[in-house]
C-alpha cells in the first residue's frame, strides 16, 4: 500500500512539472477554387506558413485548393455559416451577395495597369469597399492579384464582330454578362472547376481568364486561339468569417494580420511572374495560337464595350465609377 502511495505521489509530481496540457490549436480552414501553383494558391500557402510561425503553432491553417472543399457557388454561404473560416473569392462574387460596388473591378478597361490598381486597393477607396462586407458577417483582410484577362475560343477573336454568337463561360457577374452581350456573345455562368470539361465537350466555346489560370487549368489544351486583350482584371479579396475573427484573442489576431500583410506582399509580387511564366509555357506547348491586337483593333474592342459602363452605373453608382476613372487618369498623367 505504501509503495502504491509513493508511486501515485511521483506520478502527480511529474504531471505538475509538465504543466497543463497544451490547448488544441485554432483551426482556420482556407478554401479556394484554383490550383496551388497560381498567385492565389501560392499566397494561401505563404499565409499558412507565416500564420503558424507567428502564432507559434497556436493556429493551424488547413488550405483546400482546387474546389476540394467548396465550389464557386457554395463557398460564400459556407463562410457565412462558419463551415469554413477563410476564402479568397474574386471581386465578381460579391455582386450576387448584394454588395454591387465590387462589380466596378469587372468593368472592361477600367484598370489600365497594376500601378492604378495599387492606388485603389491600398488607398481609402479600397478600405471603404472592404468595410461594406461587415454587414454580411464578413471581414475583408486584403486584396490579392491574379492579373489581367485574355479571351480564348476555338475561333480567331480579332474584331468585335468575331464574338457574335460565341458561348462564353463567365463568373456570376452582371457586368460580365453585359460585357459579352455588348459583343453579341452568349454568356453562361459556370463554376471555375467545370470550365475545362465544358470547353473540351463544347458546352461553351470560349472563356476569359489570366494566363496563369489558363495554363494551370490546361484550358490552352482545348482552345485553339487566345487573344491577348488585357481587357479586364481578376483579383481576389481575402475574407474571413467576422464572428470568428472578432472572437479571436487580440494577440492572435495581430499575428494573423501580420502574416496576411506579408503573404499579400509576397503573392502580389509573384502574380506578374506567374502570368509571364504561364504565357511562356503556353507558347512553348504550341497548342494555342496567341493573337496580338493592333492599336486600332484594341480601340475597336474598347468602343464595343462602352455600353457596359452605362448598364452598370445604375447598380454600382456613377460616382464610384467616376472615382475609379479619376484614379486611373491621375496615375497615368
Amino acid at each position: 500500500m505504501r509503495t502504491f502511495a509513493i508511486a501515485a505521489s511521483v506520478a502527480a509530481l511529474a504531471l505538475s512539472l509538465a504543466g497543463p496540457a497544451s490547448a488544441d490549436p485554432i483551426i482556420i480552414k482556407f478554401s479556394h477554387v484554383v490550383a496551388t501553383d497560381t498567385p492565389k494558391g501560392k499566397g494561401a500557402e505563404k499565409f499558412k506558413e507565416l500564420a503558424e510561425k507567428y502564432t507559434a503553432g497556436k493556429v493551424k491553417v488547413e488550405v483546400y485548393p482546387n474546389s476540394t472543399l467548396y465550389k464557386d457557388k457554395e463557398e460564400l454561404e459556407a463562410l457565412q455559416l462558419g463551415s469554413v473560416q477563410m476564402l479568397a473569392p474574386s471581386n465578381s462574387k460579391f455582386g450576387p451577395l448584394g454588395i454591387r460596388e465590387f462589380e466596378v473591378f469587372d468593368l472592361p478597361y477600367i484598370l489600365p495597369d497594376l500601378k492604378t490598381l495599387r492606388k485603389v486597393t491600398e488607398g481609402p477607396l479600397g478600405t471603404r469597399l472592404l468595410k461594406l462586407l461587415d454587414a454580411k458577417g464578413i471581414t475583408g483582410l486584403a486584396y490579392w492579384d491574379n492579373g489581367f484577362k485574355q479571351m480564348s475560343a476555338n475561333k480567331k477573336l480579332v474584331t468585335p464582330a468575331d464574338y457574335q454568337g460565341v458561348k462564353f463561360r463567365i463568373q456570376s457577374s452582371r457586368v460580365l454578362q453585359a460585357q459579352f452581350k455588348a459583343l453579341s456573345s452568349l454568356p453562361q455562368v459556370m463554376a471555375f472547376s467545370e470550365v475545362y470539361q465544358a470547353l473540351q465537350t463544347g458546352v461553351v466555346d470560349g472563356q476569359e481568364n489570366t494566363w496563369s489560370n489558363i495554363y494551370t487549368q490546361k484550358m490552352h489544351e482545348v482552345q485553339k486561339y487566345i487573344t491577348e486583350t488585357n481587357h479586364g482584371y481578376i483579383g481576389y479579396v481575402v475574407i474571413v468569417n467576422k464572428k470568428f475573427w472578432d472572437d479571436l484573442p487580440a494577440d492572435i489576431r495581430d499575428q494573423l494580420s501580420k502574416a496576411m500583410k506579408e503573404a499579400t506582399e509576397f503573392g502580389n509580387t509573384q502574380s506578374q511572374k506567374e502570368n509571364d511564366d504561364a504565357l511562356a509555357e503556353i507558347k512553348k506547348s504550341g497548342k494555342s495560337e496567341i493573337i496580338k491586337l493592333t492599336a486600332e483593333q484594341n480601340e475597336a474592342m474598347r468602343k464595343a464595350m462602352e455600353p457596359v459602363y452605362k448598364d452598370a452605373a445604375g447598380r454600382i453608382g456613377q460616382p464610384l465609377i467616376d472615382e475609379f476613372v479619376k484614379e486611373a487618369k491621375s496615375t497615368t498623367n
